[in-house]
């Protein structure tokens, strides 16, 4: 069985369109075509059906897509078995949001400077949707991802997580306005009626307030979509709006965060890798690293979440 059709039978699962796969991978849609039919040919089975205008796959072709995430994953790691012990060397990418690139990996990077010179890192900031896709797509070979208890991540299955910190979080609201007493339902109650202020690249956060706004009855109008933290304060002291914000992190002038108990509001970090390529020297490299710093609670994050 040809691990390249396996690959491109994997990537038809999740992207569900010939096209896509072909755009993704850099193929013409005729040969994904002519890859998947010489690979049930091999299997003796149908693998895709018609589905209006597109295909999708049959019964057998979705386990075959189950056991290729197996199956990718040992050859992967079986060709790095053939080095295992090799030094650490090379360019690794990572693309993570910015508060686990401050915490969790500058220290790692400082120390790979003095201890392994021939390892490269490249730094991107991107919020967890955006690396999801580029990790998805092998752009980079590690994503610093983060998700709420109140909004968890769905993670493809081919993906490996590394949890590193969680960060608990509040409602900013501007200094003087009331302190309601009670669960976080009975807080975000009080603020119904005001407008909402929520992440622009990513939809976690927003997924949590309209989860608490649900609890406490009303649905919240989301007025603002605000990437940096610094811009979210500026527009609550403007009395533009309220919105999370890390409970422990040192606000500006004008901006309080309320706590919010039962149920809380938790960020949780991860660090997450394709499975069968930690054993790349590298990457493992910085993943021990990673692992060895992972911690509970949080340190004041600056700017983006």
């Amino acid at each position: 069985m040809d691990v390249r059709r396996l690959r491109l039978l994997l990537e038809l699962s999740r992207l569900g369109s010939m096209r896509e796969v072909a755009d993704e991978l850099g193929y013409t849609t005729s040969t994904v075509s002519q890859q998947i039919a010489a690979l049930a040919r091999e299997v003796h089975t149908p693998l895709i059906e018609p589905h209006g205008r597109r295909v999708r796959l049959t019964a057998a072709g979705r386990r075959l897509a189950e056991h290729a995430v197996t199956i990718l994953a040992a050859v992967d790691a079986a060709r790095l078995d053939l080095d295992p012990d090799a030094e650490p060397a090379g360019t690794l990418r990572i693309a993570g949001f910015a508060t686990a690139v401050r915490r969790s990996l500058l220290p790692v990077i400082d120390d790979l400077a003095a201890t392994h010179p021939s390892v490269r890192v490249l730094v991107s900031e991107y919020e967890p949707l955006e690396a999801f896709d580029l990790l998805a797509s092998d752009d980079v070979d590690l994503a610093l991802t983060y998700d709420y208890n109140l909004a968890p991540a769905a993670l493809r299955n081919d993906l490996d997580a590394l949890p590193l910190w969680d960060l608990t979080w509040g409602l900013g609201v501007p200094v003087g306005s009331p302190t309601p007493r009670g669960d976080a339902a009975a807080v975000f109650a009080a603020y119904a009626e005001h407008s909402w202020i929520v992440n622009s690249r990513n939809t976690a956060d927003e997924d949590a307030v309209r989860t608490l706004g649900s609890l406490a009855g009303f649905t919240p109008r989301i007025r603002h979509e605000i990437d940096s933290l610094d811009l979210v304060e500026d527009l609550i002291v403007a009395g533009l709006g309220v919105g999370l914000l890390p409970l422990d992190r040192a606000c500006g002038p004008g901006v309080r965060v309320l706590p919010l108990a039962d149920p809380g509001v938790v960020l949780r970090a991860y660090a997450l890798t394709r499975r069968g390529r930690d054993g790349w020297p590298p990457l493992r490299l910085v993943l021990d690293r990673l692992r060895a710093g992972a911690t509970s609670g949080g340190a004041d994050p600056v700017g983006g979440a």
